[in-house]
């Protein structure tokens, strides 16, 4: 039973550029095992028949641990797979000539949607398409969005301040910069890096989720 993203608290990653070789779906399995609530398959730069099997291995192993799997960048492979969610950046979801939610997910909706944002006016325009949660960031300078201009702690403090569905902090947050992230009004975090380099995947992610719910009691 998936728990309701308003519930949700930790939002990881298997993304291609941080495998190293290792196995994707046992992957999957240490961040389920730490506790993560929503793992993402990132799949930059595969063709969409490798990204189908990365999921084919992945997906299996986030339901079976009652954990969302979310599909980034390709919706209609998500509604084919029956993934929980599917996750689209602005030029994916606004350049690709969508501005509802229902015209990704079907109406009645058959999966999620998460949106990607950048700045106050992205959310507002996001919002008006109803998307079931934003990524807000990135907050800090990270390598998975090279070329991306941090958002700092500012946005963030925005979103506390302004976004009535569930949001998600992503960019550069790790153990250092989690505190800071989380005083200023985020109460889910997305990390990919800091758990995916980490020697210990799952006591990782559990070390975030212990750090988050001393913030969210």
């Amino acid at each position: 039973m998936l728990k309701p993203l308003s519930d949700a608290r930790l939002y990881t990653f298997v993304d291609t550029a941080y495998l190293h070789g290792r196995d994707p779906a046992e992957l999957a399995r240490q961040l389920c095992d730490g506790g993560s609530d929503i793992v993402q398959l990132r799949a930059k730069g595969q063709t969409l028949e490798e990204t189908r099997r990365l999921a084919e291995a992945v997906q299996p192993v986030c339901e079976g641990a009652g954990v969302w799997f979310v599909l980034n960048d390709h919706p209609k492979l998500a509604l084919a797979l029956g993934a929980a969610c599917c996750h689209l950046g602005q030029e994916d979801f606004f350049d690709a000539g969508f501005r509802t939610a229902p015209q990704v997910t079907g109406c009645p909706p058959q999966m999620k949607l998460g949106l990607s944002t950048h700045a106050p006016d992205q959310a507002q325009r996001a919002l008006r398409a109803a998307p079931n949660y934003l990524a807000i960031g990135p907050v800090f300078p990270t390598g998975t969005k090279p070329g991306r201009a941090a958002v700092t702690l500012d946005y963030v403090r925005w979103a506390a301040a302004n976004v009535t569905i569930p949001w998600f902090a992503i960019g550069g947050i790790n153990m250092d910069t989690l505190d800071s992230v989380l005083a200023a009004g985020a109460r889910r975090i997305c990390v990919v890096s800091a758990i995916l380099n980490a020697p210990d995947i799952a006591a990782e992610c559990r070390e975030f989720c212990k750090r988050i719910e001393s913030h969210t009691r």
